[in-house]
């Protein structure tokens, strides 16, 4: 049985070639109706376009690029993609990862082949640094780069990212103002290959402290532990080999605060009645174990960038194309006022 072609299916939907031809290359020109019309009798016809021929008819190749740090499976990176993909899956796009983009190497291999490739249509980066000349090799491509909480976002096109450090020095202020007095801050040790926006929160902790240093007795450090999947274990050494047990503690990430709270327990230290946690992101299971933390939403934020890139891809311009949003304090059970 011959298979049906393009003339079938205008033929059979009871419209043009072109509104054929439109409504799967460029769906944004053809009313939701006649779409629907289309796409059913496609499907009556079982006929499809190939990705091939989409592409040498529109010039796109519908196809998106997420670089990132870390592993998709991270809570942060895989609310991004979920974000990125409900937007531009409607659009016929498939999203490339690639994952790990922090050693040399590979960072090398990967900024040198895109533009020779030229096979994809935008470039998402999420929750790094590139530096200069890695953005004017991207800049070859031709195509929308839109940062998704990195370090340097006026490089970009576009930008969407949560303030890591000013979220932080809430947090700490938050502790602060609740009466405690010996507080500490545990964090992973930075990538020195990374510019990670994370890092930043360190900054806002210290800053929170050294204000508030100068009116109040505050004894305030910085724990520093390896990166890596025992970061947990080592920050509740880190805590434990404190001369005088800390009645405050800031995570850097719910990752951290969740275990460490838990662990803690098992040491016989109770959340809110021995000592308060705060911790950054409000991340799955922050609500469940009661944590206090800074919210976050990178699922909405993954949306934002797409919205962006979309608009873009269309020849639009973008009245703000970088976009910084504050954290918020979600109070829960984890903290209390120092009674000391």
């Amino acid at each position: 049985m011959q298979q049906a072609g393009i003339r079938d299916v205008a033929r059979e939907a009871g419209v043009s070639i072109s509104t054929v031809s439109r409504a799967f290359t460029k769906p944004e020109l053809v009313s939701q109706k006649t779409r629907d019309k289309v796409m059913a009798a496609a499907d009556r016809l079982d006929f499809n376009i190939s990705r091939s021929a989409m592409a040498l008819k529109s010039g796109q190749t519908y196809r998106a690029a997420l670089l990132m740090s870390e592993s998709v499976t991270s809570w942060f990176n895989a609310e991004v993609f979920a974000g990125i993909n409900d937007v531009l899956h409607e659009d016929g796009y498939d999203i490339s990862l690639f994952q790990h983009i922090n050693d040399a190497p590979t960072r090398d291999k990967f900024f040198s082949d895109l533009p020779v490739l030229r096979n994809v249509d935008v470039v998402f980066v999420a929750s790094f640094a590139i530096e200069p000349e890695e953005v004017e090799q991207l800049r070859r491509t031709k195509v929308p780069i839109i940062g998704i909480n990195v370090p340097n976002p006026r490089m970009l096109d576009a930008s969407i990212s949560i303030d890591d450090e000013g979220g932080m020095y809430k947090a700490t202020q938050h502790m602060i103002h609740l009466g405690h007095k010996h507080i500490v801050y545990t964090c992973s040790a930075a990538d020195e290959t990374l510019d990670a926006s994370i890092d930043s929160r360190a900054q806002g902790f210290i800053r929170a402290c050294e204000n508030a240093s100068q009116t109040r007795d505050l004894d305030w450090k910085v724990l520093t532990v390896p990166r890596g999947r025992d970061f947990a274990d080592n920050a509740l050494t880190a805590v434990l080999q404190e001369e005088h047990f800390p009645d405050a503690i800031c995570c850097q990430m719910d990752m951290m605060a969740i275990p460490l709270m838990l662990k803690l327990y098992r040491h016989g230290y109770s959340a809110s009645r021995d000592y308060s946690i705060i911790g950054f992101d409000d991340s799955p299971y922050a609500d469940t174990v009661g944590l206090t933390t800074m919210h976050q939403d990178p699922y909405a934020m993954g949306r934002h960038a797409a919205l962006s890139a979309k608009q873009l891809l269309h020849g639009g311009s973008l009245d703000e194309p970088h976009t910084v949003i504050e954290p918020k304090l979600v109070l829960r059970l984890s903290d209390s006022r120092y009674e000391g």
